[in-house]
């Protein structure tokens, strides 16, 4: 008997050594195929929220308010009131949602103004296979006249990618990593990482992605997480999608303030409507025109 349970033994420890080389010899192969060519960069719509609609819009608007829109954009947590909008007359409710909006896109064009740059070029880009078999971009990219060195990592994974930025300015930083992320096989999905700068590395932002190449649907979310941030969990997420009549939308949550803002709207028409009770004082969706000019639904 133990004699017998000894084969056994054997014949079970041969069978699982098989398989694991088998399975290692597959592995091989498929990696040796996907590191052959240079993994794809996702588009820059995986990491550049889309603020176009209401930047250009806001054109038709009394430009002697800017200042008030400026104000209210670098102060997070003060809310669009109703003294804010009353120069905008019959334009409130639109207004409520760019002044919305504008905090994030200008906190974005100021706070990360250097790594969307290093992402922007980095697709225009040719990489260089290193002997690790991940592959390099290194490139220069001049943000308000000061030049920066740029250096991005691809590495493939068994689900992916690994992305890894890491950002040099001449007499003052080395190889700072910036932002890292991860994007999936077929790059429909994935997130990015952002530290706030070389002089305060801590996390900052992370930003999820989800996109649909065939009928260029997808959106993106960017979230505070600033470790022990008061905003620490507030977001913006932004969708493009094939509903009607209206086939973009944000949404809006402002962490201090527990208060949430719906804007949905028409890429064609401009036409939209919002929703946030802590403003309204309800939870009616309030409408604009094509001319932006309130409406009804």
């Amino acid at each position: 008997m133990k004699i017998r349970a000894f084969f056994i033994g054997i014949q079970i420890l041969i069978i699982l050594a098989l398989i694991v080389l088998l399975s290692a010899g597959c592995a091989s192969g498929v990696n040796n195929a996907k590191t052959s060519q240079p993994p794809q960069i996702p588009p820059q719509s995986t990491f550049v929220m889309d603020f176009s609609d209401f930047n250009q819009n806001s054109s038709s608007i009394n430009p002697s308010k800017t200042p008030s829109v400026v104000f209210v954009c670098l102060h997070p947590m003060s809310i669009p009131s109703n003294e804010t909008l009353h120069g905008l007359g019959d334009h409130t409710n639109w207004g409520f949602a760019a002044l919305n909006v504008g905090f994030w896109n200008l906190a974005g064009a100021i706070g990360l103004a250097i790594p969307v740059a290093a992402f922007v070029e980095s697709i225009k880009q040719t990489p260089v296979k290193q002997p690790d078999g991940s592959w390099i971009w290194t490139y220069s990219i001049t943000v308000q006249g000061i030049t920066y060195t740029a250096k991005l990592r691809g590495k493939y994974m068994i689900s992916g990618v690994r992305w890894d930025m890491f950002i040099s300015k001449q007499n003052d930083y080395t190889d700072f990593l910036w932002y890292y992320g991860e994007s999936n096989s077929d790059n429909t999905e994935g997130y990015w990482i952002l530290k706030q700068s070389p002089s305060t590395p801590k996390d900052l932002l992370r930003i999820d992605w989800h996109r649909n190449a065939s009928n260029e649907t997808g959106d993106i979310k960017y979230t505070n997480i600033v470790p022990g941030g008061t905003e620490n969990g507030g977001y913006i997420s932004f969708e493009v999608s094939s509903d009607k009549p209206y086939n973009r939308s944000y949404v809006i949550f402002n962490k201090g303030k527990n208060e949430t803002t719906n804007i949905e709207w028409s890429s064609t028409t401009k036409a939209g409507r919002v929703q946030d009770s802590v403003h309204f004082g309800d939870n009616n969706w309030h409408y604009w025109d094509s001319s932006l000019k309130n409406a009804t639904g």
